[in-house]
This record gives C-alpha cells, structure tokens and sequence, in this order.
C-alpha cells in the first residue's frame, strides 16, 4: 500500500495539459517512492497526531462541538415534539397570522445563524493559531522527509 502527501500538487491526468492533448498522450503515473534515510510522511502525520498540541487542538474542538450539537438537537427535538403532541399550543396566534409555530420555526433559523457564528469565533480565538502552527511544523518535518 501506498501512502502518498494528501497536499502533494502532482497533476492528475487531464489537468494541465494544453487543449487537445489531454486524450493523446498516456497518463504517466508515478512509481514507489525511494526509500529515504529520515521518518516517512505517514510516519510524520502520526507523530503530529500523537502530540500533546494536537490533543489539545482536538480537545477544544469537541468542548466547544459536542455541548452545541447536542443542545441544538434537543431543541430541534422539541420543537417537532411540541408540534406533534400539542398542535393546539403551536396553532395558538401570537400576531395576527403569526403563530407560535411560526415564532419558534424561525427561532430555529436564528439559533442555526447565531451557532455558527459563535462556532466561528470559537475556532478563530482558540484553535485557529494552534492548528496553523501545527501544520507549519507539518509541512517542514514533511519537506525534510524529501516531499
């Protein structure tokens, strides 16, 4: 089996080529790789998974995933609850033809906009940095591997 860089920016067959030549030449695909001397690339992406600074990178992501999925599928949940065993509340007017249905259904799509909005500002404060820095100290151990 072989184990090649996810980022490598080889050309698949086709791309590149100039108009018309993509069907005239065969696709040259690259054989085994030579041995190197140092740590493989797969060998580097294990070691980068088994780092305490991946962990961590990993840990705030499911502090912060974890809690707002399951909160936003409880509300979900009751919202379609509600609407199934007491129609009688959801059909109750609020505004004129605005309904309780209504007033929570939009809710949803204001819980859905305001999640990701606290999602993006979650990953911007507390992973976005550590997870550049680890991809940086990636990238160099993999290009002293020879790629």
């Amino acid at each position: 089996m072989r184990l090649d860089d996810p980022w490598d920016d080889a050309l698949t067959s086709g791309w590149g080529e100039p108009d018309g030549a993509a069907g005239s030449t065969p696709a040259v695909v690259p054989g085994p790789a030579a041995p190197r001397g140092g740590p493989s690339a797969a060998d580097i992406y294990l070691e980068v998974q088994r780092s305490e600074a991946f962990q961590e990178v990993r840990r705030r992501y499911r502090r912060f995933v974890v809690p707002a999925t399951t909160a936003f599928f409880v509300w979900y949940l009751a919202y379609v609850v509600t609407a199934v065993t007491a129609p009688g509340l959801m059909a109750r007017p609020v505004a004129g033809a605005v309904n309780v249905a209504m007033v929570v259904g939009l809710g949803q799509f204001l819980t859905t906009f305001l999640l990701t909005g606290a999602y993006a500002r979650h990953a911007r404060l507390r992973r976005d940095r550590a997870a550049l820095d680890l991809r940086w100290e990636t990238q160099e151990m993999t290009r002293g591997a020879g790629r």
